[in-house]
């Protein structure tokens, strides 16, 4: 007597990935992923941070001494209102 084995279920191998076209800003620019969108947030909000921390430094720097050093009063108040 001999015994039939079914023949093995093949799995599916799903759909093929492709590399979205374009470069890689625009990728990450379009990305829909959570983990690339939480690294952009963290990169923006480092170079916002870098920014305004030079403004702090601008101001600070025009405020050691009496008097303008190197900012005109019309600039040292643009910059107050960016740095804020």
């Amino acid at each position: 007597m001999t015994l039939l084995r079914p023949a093995p279920i093949q799995p599916f191998p799903g759909p093929v990935q492709r590399e979205p076209k374009g470069n890689v800003l625009t990728r990450l620019l379009r990305t829909t992923d959570a983990k690339q969108i939480g690294l952009l947030y963290l990169t923006t909000s480092f170079g916002f941070f870098l920014v305004g921390g030079f403004m702090a430094m601008l101001m600070r720097a025009e405020l050691a001494r009496p008097g303008l050093q190197f900012l005109s009063t019309e600039q040292y108040n643009q910059l107050f209102t960016m740095h804020g």
